[in-house]
């Protein structure tokens, strides 16, 4: 398996070394062509704006969303999240828009108010996820395909569609690969919920 983890900007390293430590390939994706032969694509946290603004420049926003379409997997963290939704607050380069989720860009605050939090999600078992929010967006809207994974306060910071899996928080930047882990099995075809196939 090879997956290739966006590298405009953002926590590209964490997500390579996290899959890494899982014995699966990675690789830094900056152009359209290293887009080919890929099992998988992660879309890392960072700053959205200026992902938003580079996916446009170096040509990348269409062929992920080809691809995506056509039934790549994709996993998107915190920035990641926000560029896989269909409709963003405040995104003037637009996302790339194949989720069908509206997104809330800095919900919680700036950086000042980031946090962390254990967070229930029955789809990686009973122990609670550590969530390390920082400027993280929130789920305001999700459409009925969209399976809910985990809520924070009642705000959803967690859901897939199909293979398209997205959170608000950084599981790469902890040292738990259950995240990673259930990325793989949707890759697979593992667990995947009736109905909710792309």
């Amino acid at each position: 398996m090879k997956i290739g983890v966006l590298a405009l900007q953002g926590a590209v390293a964490e997500h390579i070394q996290m899959l890494s430590s899982l014995e699966i390939e990675a690789v830094a994706v900056r152009l359209p062509s290293e887009l080919d032969s890929l099992d998988a694509l992660i879309i890392p946290g960072g700053e959205s704006t200026t992902m938003s603004r580079l996916l446009s420049d170096y040509g990348l926003k269409e062929p992920i969303r080809d691809l995506i379409d056509e039934g790549l997997p994709a996993f998107g963290t915190c920035a990641g999240l926000v560029l896989l939704a269909r409709k963003v607050d405040r995104l003037d380069a637009g996302p790339i828009g194949v989720m069908d989720i509206e997104v809330k860009r800095n919900a919680f605050g700036r950086q000042v108010n980031s946090f962390e939090a254990d967070l229930a999600t029955q789809a990686l078992g009973d122990r609670p996820f550590h969530g390390i929010f920082i400027r993280a967006p929130l789920i305001d809207k999700a459409g009925p395909g969209i399976e809910v994974l985990c809520q924070y306060n009642d705000a959803i910071v967690a859901a897939r569609q199909g293979k398209v899996l997205a959170c608000a928080f950084h599981p790469e930047l902890t040292d738990d690969p259950r995240f990673h882990r259930y990325f793989l099995d949707l890759i697979r075809g593992d667990g995947l919920a009736k109905g909710s196939r792309r």
